[in-house]
């Protein structure tokens, strides 16, 4: 019986079935069951902090008609845009610097950039606080320079940008580097031997072959980014709310679950189709993966 049994073991599909079981048992009880949970909520009502079991349609007709909601909403959704370009728009030359004359220091660059993920998100909140305040750093040096200070830095809709663009760099950067990390820089060379411009090899060359790190890189800031609350909180101002911080209210102080819940699965929606379009886009044999390992 030992024997049969050790047989089935070796067994390549059972080998790898009873690998992949407990990350599978994680994601069913951490990942599925909440979101199925928070699915089956959002089609209830909440009256006086209880939350019933009455089917209806009342929280997405709320969320999806009245004004105040869709303007957090599109204000999330520019936000997290603008997050996501000026995160490209900065990370490529990062990513790029990294890869091709990074050297032996590529990793410690690399790690570096997680320097700020060695504390928590409240202690970088403030600490950007610090610099772009009313008293903050840059605002003091311009003063004492004998110039106006820069209100739009602080409690502002451009502050709370700014804080989210920061939070979530570095994962852009990275997910760029990784793609790069293992590019034929030389196909440059040629182009440039054949009569390319930078940017024209960029564009044709560097950008197409590296496609899918942008994408991976567009997915991690800007999800993240359009269910930001804590950024908006601390640098937005009255005037930052984000749809994130009403969402976080509603499982809080207003103990509006069931609304919550919509709203919470209007994000995942939003989410998850941004993420199909992305990936739709890859083409995993010209970023170089055929499907055959060794």
């Amino acid at each position: 019986m030992t024997a049969a049994r050790e047989r089935f073991i070796d067994r390549a599909g059972v080998r790898f079935a009873l690998l992949s079981l407990p990350g599978v048992i994680f994601l069913l009880v951490f990942v599925l069951i909440p979101i199925l949970t928070i699915v089956v909520f959002s089609f209830w009502r909440t009256e006086s902090y209880e939350i019933y079991a009455d089917w209806n349609l009342e929280n997405y007709r709320v969320i999806l008609t009245e004004r105040t909601y869709l303007v957090f909403l599109g204000r999330s959704l520019l936000t997290a845009t603008l997050v996501t370009l000026g995160s490209l728009v900065v990370s490529w030359p990062v990513a790029y610097f990294i890869a091709k004359h990074g050297g032996r220091y590529r990793l410690l660059l690399v790690v570096a950039l997680a320097a700020p993920f060695f504390t928590g998100i409240i202690l970088r909140v403030a600490a950007l606080q610090t610099i772009m305040g009313p008293i903050g750093l840059v605002n003091m040096a311009l003063m004492n320079l004998g110039l106006e200070p820069i209100r739009a830095l602080m409690y502002t809709k451009v502050a709370a940008g700014i804080g989210t663009g920061y939070l979530y760099l570095p994962f852009v950067v990275t997910a760029i580097y990784l793609s790069l990390v293992n590019f034929n820089f030389e196909l440059l060379e040629v182009a440039k031997v054949n009569g390319a411009r930078p940017w024209r090899a960029f564009v044709e060359i560097t950008w197409p072959l590296n496609w899918i790190g942008t994408v991976i890189g567009v997915a991690l800031a800007f999800i993240p980014s359009l269910a930001e609350s804590i950024t908006p909180r601390f640098l937005g101002g009255p005037n930052g709310a984000s749809f994130g911080m009403i969402l976080g209210n509603q499982f809080g102080s207003t103990g509006t679950w069931a609304l919550g819940s919509a709203m919470g699965v209007l994000l995942f929606a939003v989410s998850f189709t941004v993420i199909l379009v992305l990936f739709r886009s890859v083409s995993l044999r010209r970023s170089g993966f055929t499907g055959v390992t060794d």
